[in-house]
Formats: C-alpha cells, structure tokens, sequence
C-alpha cells in the first residue's frame, strides 16, 4: 500500500496492520554500526527544506559543486607502493596507462615510522606494505618519468609528513617544478595517528606543531596543495562505527583550524585547500548518510564558528577508499562485490576522489590483474551504470535524509563530550576516542563471533573455498638492495653539508614558534635521510609512549 503523500499520516494505523500481519522476520533491524532502522519512511522524516538545500550552495548536503560529476568526474586514484621506488614508478605508469588519473603513494612500515631501512626496527619490513623512500634519491627515482607539474600525486603518511613533503618539493625543483605548482595531498592527520594507526615520532604536542608548521608553510608556498588530509579512513579500520568516524575525523579536523587560526592565520588563507579522506563500509545507506552530514557540518562549522567568508572554505571536499577491513580472506573474489557496492556509495555520497580496493588484499599486496579489475570497477560505475547522469540522485529520500539528520546528531554528540574533556588534543591525551572505539570493534566482533551479521564465506555460505588465488610476494632481496643503495647515497653527499643543516634543524626546533619547513627543505638537499631528520627533531622533542587503554 502507498503512503499518501497528501496525508501520510491518515494511513498509518492501517499500513501498521497490515506490515505486521505480513513480517516474519522477528530479528531487530539496524546499520553496521547499529543505528535502529525503521521498517518504512515518509516525508514526515524530511529535515527543513534548507537543510536539504541544492549542490553547490550551503550547506552542501547535496554536494560540494553544482555540477558534481556532470562537469567532471571524480578524481580515480589506486593506493600504490611496494618494493624499491623503481617497482612502484612502473606501477604508477601502469595505472596512469591504462587510465587512472591521480597517483596515490602507499609508503612502507619504516618510512611511515621515521625509520631508514638499515635501521634494526625495519628488519623484515622494508618494502613489504608499500614502497621504502630514505631520501631525496628515492623520491626521483618514484616519479622518474612522471611530470610532477601535471599529475595530481597523493601521499599517505602522517607523523614523518612533512619530512617526505621536502623531499617531494626537492625532487620537483630538480624536474623544474616549482613549488606553487605541485598538485596533491598529503595525509599528515597527527591526531588520527594518536587514535587509531599507532604510526608516531614524537609527543603529541610537538607532532602538533610540525604539523602546524607544514599547513603555514604550504598556504604560502604551494597554493595548489592541500598540506593535510583529514583522516576517518584509519579510525573506522580500527573499529569505529560510521558515527565515530565522522565525529572524530571532523573534530581533528576543527582542531586543525583552531591551531592556525591561533597561530594568527586567516581561516579563508588555509581552510580551502584541507581535505578530507573517508571510509566506504559496506552498508551501502549509512555511509552515503555519514558523507551528506559531513558536508553539512563542516560547512556551518567553518561560517558560524570560525567565521570564514570565502565560500571555498565551507567545502568539504573529500577522497574515499573501500573498506579494507571488510575484505575477506575468505572466498576473496567475493571482495569484488564488496568493493563495488563500497564505491558505489561514495559516489552517491558525492566524494571528490576514489580509490577501489583490490580483490587480493586481505592475502597481500595486489596483483596487476587485482589491480585492474579494481580500477575498471570504477569506470564501470562511471561510464555504464548512469549514476553519474544527475546530481544526488538520493537527495530527498526519506530514508537517506532520516539517516543524514541521524549521523549529524550522534557526531554533535561526541562533540559535546569531548569539547567537556578539553578539546581533542585532550581527549586524545586521556585516551577517550581509542576507548569508544576499542568497545565498538569489540561489540561488532562479537556479533559476528556469534552468527548474529552474516559475513558472506567467513560465518556463513562458506563452501566452495579453494585457497587458490595468486598473490605478489615481495622478496628478502629488495630490503638488501635498499640497504645497498641507501649506503651508496650516504657514501656520495657531503657529510659535512648533512651535519650543518641536521644541526641548523634541532637549533630551530629548540626556537618557539620557528617554522620547521625551510630546514626540512635544507637537510633534503643536502642528500639527508628520513630517520636522519627524525632522530635529529628527537634530540630535541623525545619520544612518544602509549598509554593502553585497555
């Protein structure tokens, strides 16, 4: 029976009998991360009109521009890296040959740590998760061949960020490129390191400031680049549900804003070019939901509460990835389905940049063809399902607009809470975000321990399972050979030169308020290594040590 749109109240009584007289499906409805799902819902779950609004205008629920992809495409990005730097450049010039559009760089366990490759910590680890860059000699060699002034690169790493950020500036200005003319991002979310990736150098505070100190740098230098990627991609890895995501990659995200503008920035300076990097779970209306509150409160957060003017400021432009944590090792071609259904809802979520993960990868790094059928997921979702034809073509459903007004009420929630901790910097320092997400990943584990959520080939429908899919292996002899041509960088540079501009790096480092980028940039000419920078900052800002929250 349709609802009325004249009166959809009139029936309900009516409607109610009948649904319950036909439902035998006696089990509670709710989203993955366990909002309650009602059976059916009307217009009277609409928000205010306003609230709604249209493309392009505030508050952009329904998309950042108002031509969303009828103008232009999303940006179609596949995270790559592994092995030594001359593997991973003839991946990307693979990818960008058979049609990606931006370069997504996934660095290894040491790089992402501050560790050079001949250190004791990286043993077995170099080159295995993405790719080993030491020094300036890798970066040229990652994008030899690829004109830095054209393709758009993305960089994924955070508490070494802006250590990889000079070396990336130094290899540009060898090609050519000046700096005003680079393209990208880089991740450099600190305070989701803190709360879900465990991937840090330094205490929080001084990590706050290099952090700091690399955003004030980029909005003079580079006014193309966007110097920090907020991350809720990590904190939903981790186990947060959709709700937590949102609020605590929003809350870092704000905590940003208020630390330049307190350095005596200017919102509109800086605030266009942040960005956002979120997660794709599976269940395919709550992440489009968590997408459309996103923008809504971001924009009203940037006007009303700091203040900006310039339009571009309010815009919450975002890159998406499927959900690596709903891979299965199970059955892994199911892992395509997924990854599909994940796209999709970003798309329809309205993201700026998408990267589709490979069926392989609960197994290990991707395969070529993985990789390829990943990237041909999204053309297909681009050029055949018509998706792309209208803009938010879910603007007004019930449903979605219902679940969009739920997912900004939890996320001001958790703003409450934790603004009565002090900020996020504090909450963080009292470990209350790794708790809440510690307790949800329990709870889902839980449920599917107990048969309660169907994992399709891991709790149930779990024949036909062969083991056989092929998987890349990266060998011992790449971290040998890393090791070897690390050496060979440190046997050619001046040693001297590296000493003067490690030394110039600690005595500003130990200057308050002395901006950190010109120094990173001097000890990357000078043939520097990464872990030479960090142990050098170190020196002066020690260490970091967990807390468990457990």
């Amino acid at each position: 029976m349709a609802i009325s749109p004249q009166d959809p109240r009139a029936l309900d009584d009516e409607w109610r009998e009948l649904f319950e007289a036909t439902d035998e499906r006696d089990v509670p409805f709710t989203t993955l991360s366990g909002v309650p799902i009602e059976p059916l819902y009307t217009e009277t779950d609409l928000p205010e009109p306003g609230e709604i609004g249209v493309p392009g205008l505030y508050p952009f629920t329904r998309g950042v521009y108002p031509s969303m992809y009828r103008g232009r495409l999303w940006t179609m990005r596949q995270f790559a890296g592994f092995g030594s730097a001359e593997e991973t450049n003839r991946r990307f010039r693979y990818l960008l040959d058979h049609g990606q559009t931006g370069l997504s760089t996934a660095f290894d366990m040491p790089s992402l740590m501050g560790h050079d490759s001949d250190s004791p910590l990286s043993l077995g680890e170099v080159g295995r998760e993405g790719v080993a860059v030491d020094t300036l000699d890798d970066m040229e060699t990652l994008f030899q061949g690829i004109d830095l002034g054209e393709v758009s690169v993305s960089m994924t790493i955070n508490a070494p960020a802006a250590v990889m950020l000079a070396f990336y500036v130094v290899a540009a200005e060898r090609q050519g490129v000046p700096a005003d003319r680079l393209a990208g991002t880089i991740q450099a979310d600190i305070l989701k390191e803190y709360i879900a990736q465990k991937e840090w150098c330094f205490p929080i505070d001084p990590a706050m400031r290099v952090m700091g100190d690399m955003i004030e740098w980029c909005s003079t230098e580079m006014p193309r680049w966007h110097p920090v990627s907020i991350s809720g991609y990590h904190i939903r890895e981790a186990g947060a549900t959709a709700a937590q995501e949102l609020a605590f990659t929003l809350k870092d995200g704000l905590t940003y804003v208020e630390q330049a503008v307190e350095r005596g920035l200017d919102v509109d300076s800086f605030a266009p070019r942040l960005s956002f990097f979120f997660n794709a779970q599976i269940d395919f209306f709550e992440e489009i939901a968590k997408y459309r509150a996103a923008r809504r409160i971001w924009a009203r957060e940037l006007r009303e509460t700091f203040g900006a003017k310039d339009p571009r400021s309010w815009l919450m432009r975002f890159h998406t990835q499927t959900a690596g944590v709903s891979l299965t090792a199970q059955q892994p071609l199911n892992n395509i389905t997924r990854t599909a259904i994940e796209a999709l809802a970003g798309v329809l979520g309205g993201t700026q940049s998408l990267h589709t993960n490979s069926y392989d990868e609960a197994l290990a790094l991707p395969t070529e063809e993985a990789v390829r059928v990943a990237l041909r997921t999204q053309q297909i979702i681009a050029f055949e399902t018509g998706v792309a034809n209208t803009i938010d073509p879910l603007g007004g459903s019930y449903f979605v607009e219902a679940l969009t007004d739920e997912m900004e009420r939890q996320a001001y929630d958790y703003f409450g809470r934790i603004d009565e901790l002090g900020g996020m910097v504090e909450a963080v320092k009292q470990n209350y975000p790794q708790r809440e997400i510690a307790d949800a990943s329990y709870e889902l584990q839980q449920e599917i321990d107990s048969g309660r959520r169907v994992v399709v080939g891991v709790n149930d429908f779990t024949e036909g399972d062969d083991g056989q899919t092929p998987i890349l292996r990266i060998g011992l002899e790449v971290e040998r050979e890393q090791v070897e041509r690390l050496a060979g960088v440190r046997a050619r540079r001046d040693g001297a030169e590296v000493e003067a501009s490690l030394a110039a790096l600690r005595e500003a480092a130990a200057r308050e308020g002395e901006n950190l980028m010109p120094y990173m940039i001097a000890c990357a000419r000078a043939w520097a290594s990464e872990g030479e920078v960090i142990e050098s900052l170190q020196q002066v800002f020690g260490g970091f040590t967990e807390q468990p929250v457990f």
